[in-house]
Protein backbone atom coordinates (compact mmCIF):
# COMPACT_ATOMS: atom_id res chain seq x y z
CA UNK A 1 0.00 0.00 0.00
CA UNK A 2 1.10 3.32 -0.80
CA UNK A 3 1.25 6.60 1.48
CA UNK A 4 1.56 10.40 0.83
CA UNK A 5 5.10 9.91 1.38
CA UNK A 6 6.26 7.99 -1.40
CA UNK A 7 7.52 8.93 -4.67
CA UNK A 8 4.98 9.16 -7.71
CA UNK A 9 4.92 6.92 -9.94
CA UNK A 10 7.05 8.24 -12.99
CA UNK A 11 4.10 7.11 -15.49
CA UNK A 12 1.56 9.59 -13.56
CA UNK A 13 4.24 12.46 -13.51
CA UNK A 14 4.23 12.26 -17.16
CA UNK A 15 0.82 12.51 -17.56
CA UNK A 16 0.50 15.17 -14.90
CA UNK A 17 3.13 17.18 -16.84
CA UNK A 18 1.86 16.28 -20.27
CA UNK A 19 -1.74 17.59 -18.84
CA UNK A 20 -0.23 20.78 -17.42
CA UNK A 21 1.62 21.65 -20.81
CA UNK A 22 -1.30 21.20 -22.36
CA UNK A 23 -3.02 23.53 -19.89
CA UNK A 24 -0.59 26.13 -20.43
CA UNK A 25 -0.28 26.25 -23.87
CA UNK A 26 -3.93 27.24 -23.79
CA UNK A 27 -3.44 29.58 -20.92
CA UNK A 28 -6.37 28.02 -18.99
CA UNK A 29 -5.81 28.40 -14.67
CA UNK A 30 -6.10 25.33 -12.75
CA UNK A 31 -9.65 27.05 -11.67
CA UNK A 32 -10.85 27.38 -15.36
CA UNK A 33 -9.50 23.77 -16.42
CA UNK A 34 -11.58 21.99 -13.60
CA UNK A 35 -14.67 23.96 -14.44
CA UNK A 36 -14.22 23.21 -18.03
CA UNK A 37 -13.81 19.91 -16.88
CA UNK A 38 -16.02 19.55 -14.46
CA UNK A 39 -14.06 18.66 -11.34
CA UNK A 40 -12.61 19.59 -8.00
CA UNK A 41 -9.94 21.75 -8.46
CA UNK A 42 -7.85 19.52 -6.12
CA UNK A 43 -8.45 16.62 -7.79
CA UNK A 44 -6.77 18.48 -10.67
CA UNK A 45 -3.96 19.48 -8.98
CA UNK A 46 -3.04 15.80 -7.47
CA UNK A 47 -3.29 14.52 -11.38
CA UNK A 48 -0.66 17.04 -12.51
CA UNK A 49 1.52 16.51 -9.42
CA UNK A 50 1.54 12.83 -10.05
CA UNK A 51 -0.33 11.85 -6.79
CA UNK A 52 -3.87 10.66 -8.64
CA UNK A 53 -3.88 7.76 -10.53
CA UNK A 54 -7.22 9.85 -12.77
CA UNK A 55 -9.68 6.80 -14.44
CA UNK A 56 -10.85 6.81 -18.08
CA UNK A 57 -14.11 8.97 -17.44
CA UNK A 58 -11.15 11.77 -15.93
CA UNK A 59 -8.96 11.85 -18.29
CA UNK A 60 -12.11 11.69 -21.00
CA UNK A 61 -13.32 15.04 -19.47
CA UNK A 62 -9.79 16.68 -19.03
CA UNK A 63 -9.11 16.33 -22.89
CA UNK A 64 -12.40 17.57 -23.20
CA UNK A 65 -11.86 20.47 -20.85
CA UNK A 66 -8.41 20.88 -23.05
CA UNK A 67 -10.65 20.66 -26.26
CA UNK A 68 -8.00 17.77 -27.37
CA UNK A 69 -8.30 14.08 -28.15
CA UNK A 70 -7.95 12.21 -25.51
CA UNK A 71 -4.79 9.94 -27.12
CA UNK A 72 -3.05 13.77 -27.05
CA UNK A 73 -2.58 13.61 -23.51
CA UNK A 74 -0.64 10.76 -24.29
CA UNK A 75 1.37 11.95 -27.16
CA UNK A 76 5.15 13.18 -26.74
CA UNK A 77 5.30 10.82 -24.05
CA UNK A 78 8.17 7.89 -24.49
CA UNK A 79 6.43 4.52 -24.93
CA UNK A 80 7.92 1.43 -24.41
CA UNK A 81 6.08 -1.88 -24.64
CA UNK A 82 7.98 -4.91 -24.10
CA UNK A 83 6.29 -8.70 -24.14
CA UNK A 84 8.69 -10.40 -21.51
CA UNK A 85 6.88 -13.51 -21.62
CA UNK A 86 7.65 -13.87 -24.95
CA UNK A 87 4.41 -14.50 -28.14
CA UNK A 88 1.53 -12.35 -27.58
Amino acid sequence: MSSADDPPDPRLLALGLRIRTLREARQLSLEELAHLSDMSFRGLIYIEHGRRNAGVLTLLKIAEGLRVSPKDLFDGEAHECQNEGGSA
